[in-house]
């Protein structure tokens, strides 16, 4: 079995401005990273050329959402030809605030997924339950069938990091448990070996999130399944660099 290279994602989100992202890129770029981590910065799109013209070429920037067609009349939207002309190379699509705020359904998500691959770009692809399906016992049935979604639309899993985010630690200050994040995790990777395959289990990573912090991600990272982080509000602060150095 190929080793999974570490893999750490920050989202942003609807925050920075070009002051405050410009300190928290001058600390990614001075800091001390471990070298075998792929590290990815999602921008707020009006500030993707910003952090692409500024960080180290070594941390990759990632868009947060992309339309399913490469241009036409959609106001406000942006498109994977746009994200690639500024030279990022990664998108995250299916984000629960996509989902549960802006109502992006299975299928849309599955559509951005199939374009932005065809496009050239690689994708978070994020799945995950919220409390009361957690609660109700149907987490698999959710997870399995947001995957389904994406997986109809993948050619090439090279490209593909899929990003497991229980929608009631988001933001929460609730972390799923490492042995909660591990046992989805593993299922998630049984569920890709029966509908995908082996060398697809095998190969892709599977990262975690949800308030991940420099407190918590040394035992989720020591996790067999768990393959990284993508980081909401730790990735903001200089406790980042502790995120991605979890596994040094």
């Amino acid at each position: 079995m190929s080793p999974r290279k570490f893999f750490v994602g920050g989202n942003w989100k609807m925050n920075g401005d070009k002051q405050s992202l410009g300190d928290l890129i001058n600390v990614l770029n001075t800091a001390q990273l471990h070298p075998d981590t792929e590290v990815v910065c999602g921008a707020p799109s009006i500030y993707l050329d910003f952090a692409r013209a500024n960080l180290n070429p070594r941390i990759a920037v990632a868009a947060q959402n992309c339309y399913k067609v490469p241009k036409g009349a959609f106001t406000g939207e942006i498109s994977p030809a746009m994200i690639k002309d500024c030279g990022v190379e990664w998108v995250i699509l299916g984000h629960s605030e996509r989902r549960h705020i802006f109502g992006e359904s299975d299928e849309l998500i599955g559509q951005k997924v199939a374009h932005a691959l065809e496009s050239g770009l690689g994708v978070i692809a994020c799945i995950g339950e919220k409390l009361d399906e957690r609660e109700a016992g149907i987490t698999e049935k959710v997870v399995f069938a947001q995957t389904q979604a994406i997986a109809d639309n993948v050619k090439d899993w090279s490209k593909v990091v899929l990003a497991y985010e229980p929608v009631w630690a988001i933001g929460t200050g609730k972390t799923a448990s490492p042995q909660q994040a591990q046992e989805v995790h593993d299922k998630l990777r049984q569920w890709l070996k029966a509908n995908v395959s082996n060398a697809v289990a095998d190969s892709v990573r599977i990262i975690y999130g949800g308030s991940v912090t420099g407190g918590t991600c040394k035992e989720l990272a020591s996790q067999k399944d768990v393959d990284g982080f993508l980081v909401g509000g730790a990735s903001l602060k200089p406790e980042f660099v502790d995120i991605i150095n979890a596994r040094a």
